[in-house]
């Protein structure tokens, strides 16, 4: 190498260098202080794409378990109602056995009558109003027959398919939960003959609704099975994307320390290399 005192090349190349090595303890600072390997797409272009399609997927998936949970409260408004309407027709069955008793007059069924009455007309405005978020749930809202854009769906995967969601029309196929229905509109006991009819009319509707409430349970179980698989899902794509993207902090440490050392010699060296032309000046 010529030897000059115009240009100082040990001296550019030991400021390159120590360009370099500046570069590197900063990277490494970053990547300890946030915990990330991949913090900009050139620190890894094919590890963040990937890092960024998990984390999209893993948000997805939480929404869909709140939207599951969501899902398990709303059965549980459609058990509550079924549950009440089913309290007023096993009332209703007590009040045609005592009517059926020849023991009472018809002044005692009359009355009766009234208690019954009384029943289905809370049974119809049990089914009125039972809703979620103002959509009614026994009232029909959630039949197989209503419109498909007019169902009601849990999202609760990762894509617009069918298999992402859970339909509870085509689950639940609740019809309305009313007093014509459930075959009680026109329940008389205020004679003998129509309180004995009105048992068998009792139980069949008790039978309808204790059918409604055995899908709405089973729905339930599947809503906490999907939360389960949710759950596994989840944990695994957010340990994949640590896998790809969190920084191994020991390793770094490693690095930074490496990397200070590096820089703290280049600036060393380049003070070095300044005192070559001095040498050169010297010689004069």
């Amino acid at each position: 190498m010529a030897n000059s005192i115009l240009n100082n090349t040990l001296s550019n190349t030991a400021q390159r260098y120590l360009g370099t090595n500046f570069n590197r303890v900063g990277q490494s600072i970053v990547r300890v202080s946030f915990g990330t390997r991949i913090n900009k797409a050139s620190d890894d272009i094919a590890g963040l794409a990937i890092s960024e399609a998990l984390r999209s997927d893993i948000r997805a998936l939480r929404q869909g378990a709140r939207n599951l949970n969501d899902g398990v409260s709303l059965l549980n408004v459609v058990e509550g109602g079924l549950n009440e309407q089913a309290g007023a027709v096993i009332r209703i069955k007590e009040l045609a056995t005592q009517g059926s008793s020849g023991t009472i007059g018809d002044f005692e069924r009359r009355t009766l009558q009234l208690e019954v009455s009384s029943l289905v007309a809370e049974i119809d405005r049990i089914a009125a109003t039972t809703k979620f978020n103002g959509k009614g749930l026994l009232d029909g809202a959630l039949s197989k027959s209503v419109q498909v854009s007019q169902q009601l769906s849990i999202q609760i995967g990762i894509n617009g398919q069918d298999a992402s969601r859970i339909n509870l029309n085509t689950e639940l196929d609740q019809g309305a939960s009313n007093s014509s229905q459930l075959g009680l509109r026109s329940l008389l006991i205020s004679t003998q003959e129509g309180a004995q009819s009105a048992i068998t009319q009792s139980d069949e509707a008790l039978k309808a609704l204790n059918d409604s409430r055995g899908k709405a349970g089973a729905v339930q179980n599947r809503f906490s099975k999907a939360l389960g698989t949710l759950g596994v899902s989840i944990e695994s794509l957010t340990q994949a994307d640590s896998t790809i993207r969190d920084a191994d902090i020991a390793e770094e440490i490693a690095i930074l320390t490496r990397n200070q050392i590096v820089a703290s010699a280049s600036v060393n060296m380049v003070g070095q290399s300044n005192l070559t032309g001095q040498n050169l000046l010297s010689i004069l």
